[in-house]
C-alpha cells in the first residue's frame, strides 16, 4: 500500500475540504480505533484492499479515533450516522453512498462497493 494513498484526516478543515471533494470524486473516510481488535482487522482489510489493484478514482482518508475524535464525531453529526469504529464511509456529492462498521468491512465488501 502506498503512504501517500491513504490520508490522515485530522481536523475540521481537512474534513471541510474532503466533503467538498466528494462533489469532484468520491471519498472514503475510515474510522479506526488503535486499541481495538475488531477495528485491527477492518484495518488490515482496508490495508489488503488498497494493496490489490484499488479503486484510483476514490480519494481514502484515515481518521484514527484516539488522535481526532472531535473529527470522527463531526463525520457523525454532518453526515447523519452513528459513531462507529471500524466504519467505512463512501461519500460522494456530500452524502453518504454506502457505510459499513465491524465485521462487515471486508476487503471483498470494499471491492463491491468501491471496485477494483
Amino acid at each position: 500500500m502506498s503512504d501517500t494513498m491513504l490520508q490522515l484526516l485530522a481536523s475540521i478543515e481537512e474534513l471541510d475540504a474532503i466533503l467538498d471533494h466528494s462533489g469532484e470524486r468520491p471519498q472514503l473516510i475510515f474510522k479506526h480505533s488503535l486499541t481495538c481488535p475488531i477495528s485491527h482487522r477492518a484495518f488490515r482489510a482496508l490495508e489488503a484492499y488498497l494493496g490489490n489493484s484499488p479503486a484510483t478514482g476514490v480519494d481514502y482518508h484515515l481518521i484514527q479515533i484516539q488522535h481526532a475524535r472531535g473529527v470522527s464525531n463531526e463525520v457523525a453529526d454532518r453526515l447523519g450516522l452513528r459513531h462507529e469504529s471500524p466504519q467505512a464511509i463512501l461519500v460522494r456529492e456530500g452524502k453518504i453512498v454506502w457505510n459499513a462498521s465491524h465485521g462487515a468491512v471486508t476487503e471483498k465488501a470494499l471491492e463491491e462497493h468501491l471496485g477494483a
